[in-house]
């Protein structure tokens, strides 16, 4: 240990500090906004004393936007699921340039800003029936934003595989397209899969930029009542939303990373 010690020079130990400013940066004033919440007065500080009042208050006011935001959340990962894997074993399977013009039109989303994307759903599709004034039309933005980062993440992990000779093997035994595709590339791509799923879950529950132009006052998700709480309201109501909203997804975060530790292929 102490031979150890000795070897690690100034770099490490600079390297390891400027880290954990990094971390305390990044970590602090989320901390502070959350304690804001379970503080009876802000602008009193501690010495008021602490409370789950303002949590109770975001839930009586807030709970519906809360609620449907997990509803968007769950439906727009099953929908890049059931249309993301397919695509990205289609063009695992069929490398070449098509196959790369249609991967960088599925990043197009991505590279336009959000509000532009949502403008243009707005005048396409906005008069049709009543979609746009249903939480479907949100569900609708999201999903195009989330779709490339499903394929890409599948994707990476198909063309990782030979899918092809597995497939071959799998098919000279009998085994039929969909017997292959359930026992042969879902089980190989389940870590793709899996990460996929992580990174639609997450941003779809904190997209703001598209579902602020979409949304109605019947479909506010969790961060537009976030954005509004802080506007509108006291301190406390937004940093307690902000506290809501960790307890809400850190869990999530947490289930699919070790779901995906748990679906990597051992050495």
């Amino acid at each position: 240990m102490t031979s150890l010690t000795h070897r690690r020079g100034w770099g490490f130990w600079l390297q390891l500090g400027f880290t954990l400013l990094v971390c305390a940066l990044l970590t602090v004033p989320m901390a502070m906004s959350m304690l804001a919440g379970l503080t009876a007065n802000y602008f009193v500080g501690l010495k008021s004393g602490l409370t789950l009042h303002w949590v109770e208050e975001v839930w009586r006011v807030y709970a519906g936007t809360i609620l449907l935001s997990l509803q968007i959340a769950v439906a727009c990962l099953a929908v890049t699921l059931v249309v993301g894997v397919p695509a990205a074993y289609a063009l695992a399977r069929r490398p070449g340039r098509l196959a790369r013009l249609v991967e960088e039109l599925l990043m197009m989303p991505v590279a336009i800003p959000g509000l532009a994307t949502a403008l243009a759903l707005i005048v396409t599709y906005g008069a049709v029936g009543d979609l746009r004034s249903s939480w479907l039309f949100i569900l609708v933005g999201h999903v195009l934003f989330t779709l490339p980062f499903m394929v890409r993440a599948v994707l990476a992990v198909m063309l990782s595989v030979d899918l092809t000779t597995l497939e071959e093997g799998a098919a000279s035994l009998g085994a039929g397209f969909i017997r292959r595709f359930r026992t042969i590339v879902l089980p190989n791509a389940r870590s793709g899969i899996l990460a996929g799923s992580l990174m639609v879950l997450t941003l779809s529950v904190g997209e703001f930029n598209l579902t602020w132009l979409l949304h109605t006052p019947l479909t506010k998700t969790l961060p537009v009542g976030l954005a509004d709480s802080y506007a509108s309201l006291r301190i406390e109501i937004g940093s307690a939303y902000t506290l809501v909203f960790f307890l809400m997804i850190v869990p999530s975060l947490i289930l699919l990373q070790g779901l995906a530790r748990h679906g990597r292929p051992s050495a």
